[in-house]
């Protein structure tokens, strides 16, 4: 099994977590204003990317752009089409589309893990249980190092479409608005925030 393979209600059940879903969960969290480059490129990027419309030039046209600019702000790692093996037992294991470490080290992921972005085509909602378990995947590869992280951040995006979720303990939270990549500056800011 890999994270891919996992719907929301089996890594619910075999990670016995308890979830929440809300409206407006991140709404409350502050915009970041965005450079200029990047919405240069997201004016010009995000018509081709849906134009194309495949999971690889949203991720390669809309979602690095961002990645690239929440990199910029904090120092943070980040890595892109990375194997994460954690637990291949429970199947937690396999490729992730972006990650993002709080260690500012390129040359192989460090903990502690602090978010984690799966790409989508279309579906956001089918691409939950593999984001949720690996967030899992993150919180035990950071435990391992000794390292306790209160929240952990994922999302799973189309690019044009973001939903947040956070994994806090054995506790997630799913937030039911979509925000969308018109309003960058908040989309940078959820991630932003969250990592501080």
């Amino acid at each position: 099994m890999s994270y891919s393979q996992f719907s929301l209600s089996e890594v619910q059940e075999l990670f016995n977590l308890s979830i929440t879903e809300g409206v407006g969960i991140f709404a409350g969290l502050p915009s970041t204003p965005i450079s200029d480059y990047l919405q240069e490129t997201l004016n010009y990027n995000i018509s081709l990317a849906l134009a194309i419309n495949s999971e690889k030039a949203r991720s390669e046209l809309i979602i690095a752009p961002v990645l690239v600019e929440l990199k910029k702000l904090t120092g943070y790692g980040l890595f892109s089409g990375v194997e994460f093996n954690v637990d291949p037992s429970q199947g937690l294991a396999g490729y992730v589309d972006f990650l993002v470490s709080r260690d500012p080290e390129q040359l192989f992921v460090k903990a502690p893990v602090v978010t984690i972005v799966e790409a989508k085509k279309e579906d956001i909602n089918n691409g939950l249980g593999q984001c949720v378990a690996t967030l899992v995947a993150a919180q035990i590869f950071n435990e391992r190092k000794g390292l306790i992280i209160p929240e952990l951040l994922g999302t799973v995006t189309t690019g044009s479409a973001w939903k947040f979720l956070k994994l806090s303990g054995k506790s997630l939270s799913i937030d039911l608005d979509e925000y969308t990549i018109k309003d960058a500056p908040k989309i940078l800011g959820i991630l932003s925030a969250v990592l501080a």
